[in-house]
């Protein structure tokens, strides 16, 4: 069953509170060799959300940049999975009883039960994974002991959605997402505007189908199920020949769609480099739309670990390298040659200003 839903300002920060977080942005993670004092006892913590740490997206990529930071800081993380909304709360509960001094919550899902944790502990620090913890959208954090990790993700999602209208043979390309969070749907307002800009430069008339840029197609949620299946399968039936999922493990089930389809068609992936986390779908993967997880939160914990915890908010983009799309791997001799020389001089224009992408994030 397909759902329909305008678009949400849910889970993230309102559009008139955009530019208030971006005022107070913190500096682009660095990778760092290097390391201070840890703070002595200092222990990380970690909740996914009901993906789980295996979804080869986004739960996975912050857990790597713990798992790393807590190697290099010498302690060992706590961390739990939630299966569940439900579980949200009590998980995080579980984790401040345990003497957690840092916990990181990852994803959108997760606002409301980090600021209630966050007002409660004030002495404990909180990072948490795609969304601004602006719930009463007033352009401000609601704990000060939260740091948001955010992506303009829509910016790396245009150069992606260049690429499928150069690509693509049917002139039709598709996306649907989980549920019509911000954090969703920025994916899909990039993959749309990159196809108009595309199409608008070279005059050929490709069409996006499952998102407007208002109203699109969702699944009702984030699990890798039949619902998404028949989403996927909506959209190949409409002689779609990319598609994008927004949503974690929705891309297994658009993944069997398309290899039942009996026709050539690419995927685009979202957070993570899909050829690289999750081998078995590397032959349809056209490229995938990066956000930098792991590194920003890698860069957060071994902060924090060494006293030096910053609660501004971090947005990664192009320019300072916290978004951007992976190399087209199996589909390098697919596409066409002038292809990526164009999509390296179109990304120099969005740094520059000169070609511009709308976001919510987008100052």
């Amino acid at each position: 069953m397909k759902v329909m839903t305008k678009k949400a300002a849910l889970g993230g920060l309102s559009l008139l509170g955009a530019a208030a977080l971006l005022a107070g942005c913190a500096s682009a993670p660095e990778e760092s060799t290097e390391t201070g004092a840890a703070v002595p006892d200092f222990q990380p913590c970690m909740v996914s959300d009901a993906g789980g740490f295996d979804d080869k997206s986004f739960n996975q990529l912050s857990f790597e940049g713990l798992t790393q930071a807590s190697e290099e800081l010498g302690v060992e993380p706590i961390t739990v999975e939630s299966q569940a909304e439900t579980d949200y709360a009590p998980n995080l509960v579980s984790l401040v009883d345990q003497g957690c001094d840092l916990i990181v919550t990852v994803g959108f899902a997760l606002s409301a039960a980090t600021v209630e944790s966050a007002l409660a502990n004030p002495d404990l620090e909180y990072v948490i994974i795609d969304d601004a913890a602006d719930n009463d959208f007033n352009g401000e954090i609601d704990a000060p002991n939260i740091k948001p990790i955010l992506f303009d993700t829509a910016q790396a999602a245009f150069l992606a959605g260049y690429a499928a209208a150069d690509f693509t043979t049917t002139n039709k390309v598709g996306t649907f997402g989980g549920m019509n969070f911000p954090t969703v749907s920025i994916f899909m307002d990039g993959f749309k505007q990159g196809v108009d800009y595309y199409a608008e430069e070279k005059g050929k008339a490709v069409t996006v189908l499952g998102w407007d840029g208002t109203d699109g197609l969702f699944t009702g949620g984030f699990e890798a199920n039949d619902t998404a299946r028949q989403t996927a399968q909506s959209l190949i039936d409409q002689e779609v020949d990319v598609l994008l999922p927004v949503g974690g493990p929705i891309y297994q089930s658009a993944a069997a769609a398309m290899r039942e389809a009996g026709r050539d068609i690419a995927m685009i992936g979202v957070d993570a480099d899909f050829t690289e986390t999750d081998p078995s779908v590397a032959d349809l993967m056209l490229t995938s739309i990066l956000k930098q997880i792991d590194v920003a939160t890698y860069e957060s914990v071994l902060a924090a670990g060494n006293g030096e915890f910053d609660p501004a908010p971090y947005i990664g983009t192009l320019e300072n390298e916290g978004v951007g799309i992976a190399p087209f791997h199996d589909f390098e001799t697919a596409v066409s040659d002038t292809l990526q020389g164009e999509l390296d001089d179109l990304q120099a224009a969005i740094i520059a200003g000169d070609v511009t992408v709308e976001s919510y994030l987008a100052g």
